[in-house]
Order: C-alpha cells, then structure tokens, then sequence
C-alpha cells in the first residue's frame, strides 16, 4: 500500500519510492536524504498536526506537512501479522 509521508499514523514506517515537487522543494528534500529507497519511520506529530518528526537514515528530521506531501512511501508491512 502506498501514502505519502504526510498520511503517515505514528508509527508507521516505509520505504520512499517516489519524491515529487519542482525546482527548490524537491532539491531540499533531497538534500536532507529522503531519496527513493530510503526508510522512514513517523515518530511523533506536533500537537496541532504541523510539524511531524520523522527517523530518517539515523537522525531524526522533522517536516512540514506541505514538505510531507510529495514524499511517497510504500509501508512497510507490521513484523506483528
């Protein structure tokens, strides 16, 4: 099943398979290592639901929400079924 990191219930985690957004934003995200392939895992959500932390490659990271959207993740399926 596939969402984007934005969708993401704490305690999720995936595999990003697909970065969107254009020029600058997609770069970013880049940037700050959410590239196709990599883990992600949805650690906590600001009480207001803006930001959301992320465990990325070992550190934590955390996003905005409209950041969020166009990183798309396949979940990972739960090691309890």
């Amino acid at each position: 099943m596939t969402k984007t990191l934005d969708e993401f219930k704490i305690g999720e985690s995936g595999f990003i398979i697909k970065v969107g957004g254009e020029g600058r934003v997609r770069r970013r995200l880049f940037d700050m290592g959410l590239t196709p392939g990599a883990e992600v895992y949805l650690r906590k959500v600001a009480p207001m639901g803006d930001p959301i932390e992320i465990t990325l490659r070992g550190y934590e990271l955390s996003l905005r929400k409209d950041e969020a959207q166009w990183v798309e993740c396949e979940l990972k399926e739960s090691e309890e079924k």
